[in-house]
């Protein structure tokens, strides 16, 4: 047998199991981009370039390894063992690529005074927070098939509670956002404190007039004009703001410091 018969077969094997490595890397992509990371958290968060390279190096790694392995004139029995080598060790790769976008991917977006913060588990500092999860009502629990929940925080409930958050705070540990039993439900009720900080689109398009576009396609869909919205911004990795609604619902989200519009 040729050598460039050995390569053509390989070669052939190689593609099919590339075929079938981009099937299942788009369901995981349905999964993190629709679920863990709708837009824009893909963007401000991190994650679309974190999957990428764990992805990319995935479906390097597989098909790769068949086209060094896989030669024809083996035993039939040996060319099962070099596939299922290759399988076990792609699906632990992507098992790994999994977990590592999962544990990263935001939980929550919550209101905090005048900005939202996206929280994810790392935000959490290594603390255990699953009690103060658990105990959160249902609809404000995370889990595999839950978007980030947009939630708001309470007051604290005695000056002691404060004191205990601030000066945590201010040496670098966690604040109120980064603090699961402080989460309360973003309702009706609680957007009036989201209105007293929000202020007028325009002033932030003021800045960024090139986003003018992209807020009239926003307020649009909502039914409102642009004159209408309001915003605050998203503290995180990447500079966003909130587009808001005059009862402080999320409508969108737009890039930008809104820091400096405030």
């Amino acid at each position: 047998m040729s050598f460039y018969y050995r390569v053509r077969a390989a070669t052939k094997v190689s593609l099919i199991h590339l075929l079938c490595s981009l099937v299942v890397v788009g369901l995981i992509a349905s999964l993190v981009f629709l679920i863990w990371y709708p837009y824009p958290y893909g963007l401000l968060s991190g994650g679309l370039s974190l999957f990428a390279i764990l992805i990319t190096a995935d479906l390097i790694c597989g098909p790769v390894l068949t086209l060094i392995l896989f030669n024809p004139k083996k035993p039939r029995r040996e060319i099962i063992t070099d596939i299922a080598l290759v399988t076990v060790i792609q699906l632990l790769a992507l098992g790994y690529g999994i977990h590592t976008v999962y544990q990263a991917r935001p939980l929550f977006l919550v209101h905090e005074i005048d900005r939202f913060n996206v929280v994810g588990k790392p935000e959490y500092q290594g603390h255990e927070v699953e009690p103060s999860l658990a105990a959160l009502p249902e609809q404000m629990r995370p889990g595999w098939f839950r978007r980030p929940i947009v939630v708001g925080i309470r007051e604290p409930k005695d000056p002691t509670e404060r004191q205990t958050v601030m000066f945590d705070s201010l040496q670098g540990g966690r604040d109120y956002s980064q603090r699961p039993e402080f989460y309360i439900p973003y309702d009706r009720d609680y957007r009036n404190k989201v209105l007293a900080k929000a202020k007028p689109l325009r002033k932030f398009l003021t800045h960024y007039p090139g986003f003018m576009g992209e807020a009239s396609n926003i307020a649009k869909q909502t039914g409102i004009s642009v004159d209408e919205c309001l915003f605050l911004p998203v503290h995180h990795r990447q500079d966003w703001i909130v587009v808001l609604d005059q009862s402080a619902k999320i409508i969108g989200f737009l890039p930008g410091d809104g820091f400096i519009a405030m």
